[in-house]
């Protein structure tokens, strides 16, 4: 996925959550300040330039106060910051960082409610202010436990998480602000506002209304419980799949067991086993360890010629954190559960009337609708295929050729395609490596938007070595 945080007319950042290459708009050197109070990645850049500077400060000089300043002090999280200190941030600092942030946000938050005024300037630009450090703090924080998990990094979160949510139903439910919405809207000033700026309003207005903005007490506290155990069990959820996913290991010491994957195949096979402790493993004579991880299940799944370690392969991939201590069963009918109750809650029929109002949608009627027809559409040429598989399949003497299932289909296909077209994947490597696909994308990028990027690699902080930086620039 990507994402992209425009900052201002001149600078942008955008990086891939599953990759390891950001980008970033760069402008000329002397333009860049080297000290923001709020990132140039933030949501909210353009606010923070016209924004004064505000440091985290100390009342008391006791020695436990002092210490609680200093651990701010050298805080990465809490410093001014051009580009994200992913090389600098540890588990460590998780805690006393969301917590100051915390603190910071909820107190301008009493002073926003006491304050606010149906207006642009009074009531938009000083909430995106408000909620814009927390909001890129914690995004840096998930972003490392993304790319770069682990025990530490895990059980800060989940201690911090509840404050978080806490936080965001409070601002979520906030009547001044959801009153303050709703009167600029009723202004007659409203017609003066750009599409963007109306769309910013009536998206808050529903948002508050999804985070239980109307409810009255009791169903709101129901709610707020809801919520919190939605975000705890969604987040055990992912850990889960990321475990099992982590936890599955083939050890192959037979050659003919992974008979048919190609050399780029085996290198990881035998690279994942030097990893493991196999320290002599290589390409041609193992041992290979084949893992859930894509590039390793995709190529089983695509050039194994042995069918029964494609089963097997395949059945641990669709059936990850199903057993065990990593079970998630209980937890997706808890997640059903609650996700019907928090619906009705807000006067919906089901979880998905809510999330089509959510997400601006006409209604589950339309969504099945479509869904159908796509059905519909597709149904046609997928039998066709796939009997055209079957009959491939039954040619070159497969004996599953006539009960193809599951773990047939990827195989045959390809052989089908190698067949049909006289084309290997693994012959095309060479023409689309790393460096090339880069430098091809790159030349697009500059022919429909005009723009060039560069290598910036030592610009900004990574969390790899393996990361590599890149500056967009303008003509």
């Amino acid at each position: 996925m990507l994402i992209i945080t425009i900052a201002s007319n001149s600078l942008a950042s955008i990086s891939r959550t599953s990759s390891l290459t950001p980008l970033f708009r760069c402008s000329a050197p002397h333009h860049r300040r080297k000290s923001f109070a709020c990132p140039v990645w933030s949501t909210s850049f353009s606010l923070c330039l016209r924004s004064t500077h505000r440091r985290f400060s100390a009342t008391t000089t006791s020695a436990a106060a002092m210490a609680d300043v200093d651990a701010i002090e050298t805080n990465p999280l809490l410093q001014d910051f051009d580009f994200p200190p992913f090389d600098a941030v540890t588990a460590e600092h998780v805690r006393p960082a969301i917590r100051a942030l915390l603190k910071k946000s909820e107190s301008d938050l009493d002073e926003l409610e006491r304050s606010v005024e149906p207006t642009w300037s009074k009531l938009v630009e000083p909430l995106e202010r408000m909620t814009d450090r927390l909001e890129v703090v914690w995004g840096i924080v998930h972003h490392l436990k993304a790319v770069k998990d682990s025990p530490e990094l895990r059980s800060a979160i989940e201690e911090m998480q509840p404050e978080k949510v806490k936080f965001d139903l409070r601002l979520g439910q906030s009547k001044p602000l959801y009153n303050a919405f709703k009167a600029i809207k009723e202004s007659n000033d409203w017609n003066d506002l750009s599409e963007a700026r109306k769309r910013i309003v009536e998206k808050s207005i529903k948002e508050a209304v999804l985070e239980g903005v109307s409810l009255d007490d009791e169903k709101r506290e129901r709610f707020n419980e809801i919520v919190q155990e939605l975000k705890r069990l969604s987040e055990k959820f992912s850990e889960n799949v990321l475990d099992a996913t982590k936890k599955f290991e083939r050890l192959v010491t037979d050659k003919k067991e992974i008979e048919g994957l190609p050399a780029t195949a085996l290198g990881l096979a035998a690279q994942t086993a030097v990893s493991k402790g196999h320290e002599n493993a290589t390409p041609e004579n193992g041992p290979w360890i084949i893992t859930l991880d894509a590039p390793s299940y995709l190529s089983v799944m695509k050039y194994c010629q042995n069918r029964s370690l494609r089963e097997e392969v395949f059945h641990a991939y669709v059936t990850r954190a199903s057993s065990d201590d990593l079970d998630n069963t209980e937890i997706i009918n808890q997640i059903l559960k609650l996700r019907l109750e928090k619906a009705q809650l807000l006067g919906y029929n089901n979880y998905a009337e809510a999330r089509f109002m959510a997400m601006k949608m006409a209604n589950v009627d339309k969504a099945q609708e479509l869904i159908e027809k796509l059905r519909a559409a597709a149904w046609g040429p997928a039998k066709k295929e796939v009997e055209e598989i079957k009959i491939f399949s039954k040619k070159q003497g497969a004996p599953e050729a006539d009960n193809l299932t599951h773990w047939d289909i990827s195989f045959w296909s390809e052989r089908l395609r190698e067949s049909k077209y006289d084309i290997n994947e693994e012959e095309l490597r060479p023409y689309f490596t790393l460096p090339k696909v880069m430098d091809g994308l790159f030349s697009l990028a500059n022919m429909l938007f005009g723009i060039s990027v560069e290598p910036a690699d030592g610009l900004a902080p990574v969390w790899h070595n393996d990361v590599q930086f890149y500056c967009l620039k303008d003509p």
